[in-house]
């Protein structure tokens, strides 16, 4: 995201996401404006991009959200817009480098707005309550990865560290 600074912390603009419980974060809080956004993807600023492109900003912190929160939060606000259009302009998005997909499970992709190489938490609470967030990156360390098959070469490595809270009255201990 333009003007968006990355550290080896969690960046996040939503208080749901739980990035205030893990020591050491912090928000960064950057709004581009949708249309100049759209732009630097190369993409034309139609009234859906828009305004999907400006649900997904919001107050310009980073988000992780899916098609169908997205398109619940747009539907909110009165937008005409349905579920396809949601996922169609998520992915041409994604393709113009402005949004990074994030496939969590076989079930449902999460959209996320820094597009950097990072690591991912994915905490799921049992009751349907299911959130992405950043991982401190410094404490990532990638090790022996098999070489790529011929013809090939790497693109990149995708790390989800799944949680779940543990149930009450558990040890505190890892």
């Amino acid at each position: 995201m333009a003007g968006m600074r990355r550290e080896d912390d969690i960046v996040t603009d939503d208080p749901q996401d739980g990035a205030e419980e893990l020591a050491g974060a912090s928000a960064v809080r950057v709004r581009p404006d949708a249309e100049s956004w759209l732009r630097k993807g190369g993409l034309r600023a139609t009234r859906q991009r828009i305004a999907l492109a400006e649900a997904l900003l919001g107050e310009g912190g980073h988000r992780h959200v899916t098609a169908e929160r997205l398109y619940s939060e747009c539907r909110a606000r009165g937008e005409p817009v349905s579920l396809a259009t949601v996922y169609n302009t998520l992915r041409a998005f994604c393709e113009a480098g402005l949004l990074r997909e994030v496939a969590v499970d076989g079930e449902r992709s999460w959209f996320d707005t820094c597009t950097e190489d990072h690591p991912h938490y994915f905490i799921e609470d049992g009751e349907g309550d299911e959130r992405l967030i950043d991982a401190p990156a410094a404490a990532l360390e990638i090790s022996g990865l098999p070489g790529p098959l011929p013809g090939t070469e790497l693109a990149g490595v995708d790390v989800v560290i799944r949680l779940r809270r543990k149930p009450a009255g558990a040890s505190v201990e890892g």
